[in-house]
């Protein structure tokens, strides 16, 4: 065996692959770091607790401007926590064709050393996050991906939704991060849904809350705090509220018995964290356009008081249509809190945020002991994460962890046994067509975006390839010209 050989099975040894849960209580040592983390806190401290900002997964040095502005946040806005995202390309100004591909993958060790600096430079622990829906694969490249939602509800199998959940979290506190901003809990019964969709486990209620709550344990057990999202449901809309602010007329009785039976389970079986919602629903807030982020109705009495949910309440991002058509950034953060948020995430400028729920706390339009109960929930969670003992990660461990051939065989599996065949009358499946013979794929999407990650296709094309070398593939959309799909018709022969 050569020396790199031998080093790398030391390592491997020395690594302990599975994560340590994550305690439903606070021991003593812990009880008593938050308690005197809060004594000796300022005003400022204490409302920078309660803000996220975002930042991307590429390399970023010490010395620049990217850098100096995260450290302002850490030092100046004393942050509760960071947002991780992929990254992104630059994209050319020009005046016609603009659909350019902006968003794409980061990597797992240019976020990990991120984090680690950041961290070293914090006065109190970074909580970190992530929208993990499909694995950390859905925002980092090598790590792994699994299917999305819908799929495990195509397995019927909670055992793989818990699976999933354990290796995500595994792989994401390898990297140094802890909160999981997933599941999604919507229950997609509307087929017309542009933004949940197959992000849901699907259209009945009660499939939603057992893989979703298996998942959060599968989380849980990983070492990973879970988010269910987004309250009190966002399945039967027809609007995407990054665009614009969708609407939900159903009754109280109904939303009962359909939107919110998922979240009253998750909340049941301990879940960490909730996630509101930019829609609004004039059954439980008949105030006008008020989204469920501005509403003290949804956020304190339902939430907060009827549902028992004692744990961290996140708003979701803050640059999204529905709220920045509302609010500027200083009125969204201080409305958002004052609805009853702990967490307010991705605001467009996190200094005016800052400073719009200061003046309201000096003003009394927020009580400060409504911040100290959200630091008290926020400082709990980094210590039921261990974060009061350690808050850096190993960059050498990280690649035995991240994206694993075992990982890997479990999102196979899960693949697999969510395949369902809708429709097939002509009985063409499977294709009978000789290797040797020709095909043309069609892919119809909505609208072309541009498309950075989750490229349409980007898995079925090659699949197909390998099994017939002459295919020709085509993808049909809004932009699609008349002349075009003609061409495509004449040819399809």
């Amino acid at each position: 065996m050569t020396a790199a050989a031998l080093v790398m099975a030391f390592l491997v040894a020395s690594v302990d692959l599975r994560s340590n849960p994550v305690p439903a209580a606070l021991d003593e040592e812990a009880t008593r770091w938050v308690d005197d983390t809060i004594f000796g806190m300022s005003l400022d401290e204490k409302v920078g607790q309660m803000i996220v900002p975002s930042f991307f997964s590429e390399f970023v040095s010490s010395d620049s401007g990217t850098y100096d502005a995260l450290v302002e946040l850490v030092h100046e806005y004393h942050v509760g926590g960071m947002l991780v995202f992929g990254t992104r390309q630059s994209q050319p100004d020009v005046l016609l064709n603009r659909a350019y591909a902006r968003n794409t993958r980061g990597q797992p060790l240019n976020a990990g050393s991120l984090i680690n600096r950041l961290q070293s430079i914090s006065a109190v622990p970074l909580l970190v996050a992530a929208d993990f829906e499909t694995g950390i694969g859905f925002r980092l490249s090598g790590g792994t991906t699994f299917p999305r939602a819908m799929a495990f509800g195509a397995t019927s199998d909670p055992q793989l939704a818990y699976e999933a959940g354990r290796i995500t979290a595994s792989e994401a506190r390898a990297i140094g991060i802890h909160l999981n901003l997933a599941p999604v809990v919507d229950v997609n019964n509307n087929p017309m849904n542009p933004v949940i969709n197959t992000r849901s486990f699907g259209e009945g209620p009660a499939r939603v809350a057992e893989l979703a709550t298996a998942y959060v344990s599968g989380l849980r057990d990983g070492g990973m705090l879970a988010t269910l999202k987004h309250f009190p449901g966002h399945g039967d809309t027809d609007v995407d509220s990054h665009y614009g602010l969708p609407l939900i007329t159903h009754s109280r009785e109904r939303l009962d018995q359909i939107e919110l039976r998922p979240f009253r389970e998750g909340i049941a079986s301990g879940v960490d964290a909730v996630m509101t919602a930019h829609v609004t629903l004039p059954s439980l807030e008949p105030a006008g356009a008020t989204p469920a982020t501005f509403s003290s109705r949804i956020v304190r009495q339902l939430l907060r008081d009827e549902l028992g949910f004692d744990g961290l309440i996140l708003t979701d991002s803050l640059r999204m249509r529905a709220v920045t058509e509302l609010a500027t950034p200083s009125q969204a953060g201080r409305r958002a809190v004052q609805a009853g948020h702990d967490l307010v995430l991705h605001s467009p400028d996190e200094a005016m945020v800052f400073e719009g729920i200061k003046e309201a706390v000096l003003a009394g339009a927020i009580d400060e002991s409504q911040l100290d109960e959200s630091v008290r929930r926020i400082l709990s969670a980094k210590a039921r994460l261990g974060l009061h003992r350690s808050r850096t990660v190993s960059l050498d461990t990280l690649p035995l962890i991240v994206g694993t051939r075992k990982a890997f065989a479990v999102a196979e599996k899960i693949s697999q046994e969510s395949l369902t065949l809708i429709k097939d009358d002509e009985q063409d499946v499977p294709l009978r067509t000789p290797r040797t013979g020709e095909l043309l794929y069609l892919s119809v999407v909505d609208r072309s975006s541009g498309w950075g990650g989750t490229t349409p296709s980007e898995a079925f094309i090659p699949a197909l390839r390998q099994r017939w070398p002459n295919v020709t593939a085509a993808e049909l959309s809004n932009r699609t010209s008349v002349s075009e799909i003609e061409l495509i018709s004449e040819t399809a022969a």
